[in-house]
């Protein structure tokens, strides 16, 4: 992994952006979300990813091409290469480093201003399942959220948003609560200890900022819950989940997440509709290939005028008459004789 550049502040005019929870580098899983967006959302350009990121950046890139989507801000989770992501947040403390053209990994805590409102991210957590972990290659301890890291994002003041991997302690969100409560995966005690210790942590932190919306991932739990006090918190789900993907108003803090078999089908759709898209450009390319007219042959633009007509952007009569003018050449005898003629 490489750092492409720093930025110490981000501050973006988005009045609505898209947030994920965890991915786990499921690169099938951020296709089928991509696929999906143009028709969900294809006013977004931002997107905030909750940790368990773990991606190969240049890949996303190409993903996310025929997006919307810009710019990508990960809030690291506990499952990461820390291994090569904190040397490079430790050459620039406080800084956000970009990793590809449109993926940046924030620092913890970082400060962002959206749309006019404070957010705070504050990454990381404890592996409840670093037992079948290897320190070092899949596990490291810089995943865990520190004394220090707690205190800047305190001292940092209020927010209004707060982006975080682990959940904090007391939990409004009763998914939350009942993953808690039952231990599912059967993790062990000590692990569990270790925990409860981190959700403390972010805890400290939510009661000192008291954000109107807290939003993370990681327990792969999703829903959502209110306190006494009318603080929110949006739990989000992990890749192919019901609730992995939302879209928040920066405006209301108030947050959409579409139904999974809506994000199949759009996908779906998408593939569908792009193998016959590609079929009829090729047809078309083809036979605009095959046309002579007076004489003249047709140049390698010609798969891109059978684009401009399967999408409509342009009738026949006005490609027939751009291939004439534009996009091709005289034989070469032609030109030889004109050439000949000229006084």
């Amino acid at each position: 992994m490489e750092a492409l550049e720093y930025a110490s502040s981000i501050a973006l005019p988005d009045n609505r952006v898209a947030v994920c929870g965890d991915w786990h580098g499921n690169v099938g899983w951020a296709r089928m979300l991509s696929r999906a967006l143009p028709a969900l959302a294809p006013d977004v350009t931002t997107m905030l990813h909750l940790g368990d990121w773990w991606m190969p950046p240049a890949e996303i890139d190409q993903i996310f091409a025929e997006t919307a989507i810009t710019r990508i801000y990960v809030t690291n989770g506990n499952h990461e290469p820390w291994n090569e992501i904190t040397p490079l947040l430790d050459r620039h403390p406080g800084s956000a480093v970009r990793v590809s053209n449109i993926v940046w990994l924030l620092p913890r805590p970082a400060r962002l201003s959206i749309g006019g409102r404070r957010v705070l991210s504050l990454g990381g957590a404890v592996s409840v399942d670093r037992q079948s972990r290897i320190e070092g290659r899949t596990w490291w301890p810089d995943e865990a959220i520190t004394d220090e890291h707690v205190a800047e994002a305190i001292d940092g003041g209020p927010a209004d948003l707060m982006l975080t991997h682990e959940s904090p302690a007391g939990t409004p969100v009763r998914p939350v609560r009942e993953v808690l409560r039952t231990n599912p995966h059967r993790f062990p005690k000590a692990a569990l200890v270790e925990s409860a210790a981190s959700r403390v942590r972010v805890s400290e932190v939510w009661d000192a900022v008291r954000p109107e919306l807290l939003v993370h991932g990681h327990l792969h739990a999703p829903g959502g819950g209110k306190t006494d006090d009318g603080r929110r918190i949006a739990s989000l789900g992990r890749d192919a989940q019901e609730g992995n993907l939302g879209f928040l108003d920066m405006r209301t803090l108030k947050m959409a997440t579409p139904n999974l078999r809506i994000i199949r089908g759009l996908a779906d759709r998408w593939e569908d509709d792009y193998l016959e898209r590609e079929r009829r450009e090729k047809s078309v390319a083809q036979t605009m290939d095959s046309w002579a007219v007076d004489g003249l042959s047709p140049s390698p633009g010609a798969l891109r005028d059978a684009r401009d007509y399967i999408d409509g952007r342009r009738s026949l009569d006005e490609l027939i008459e751009d291939v004439r003018r534009r996009h091709t050449r005289q034989p070469e005898a032609q030109s030889q004789d004109d050439s000949e003629g000229t006084p």
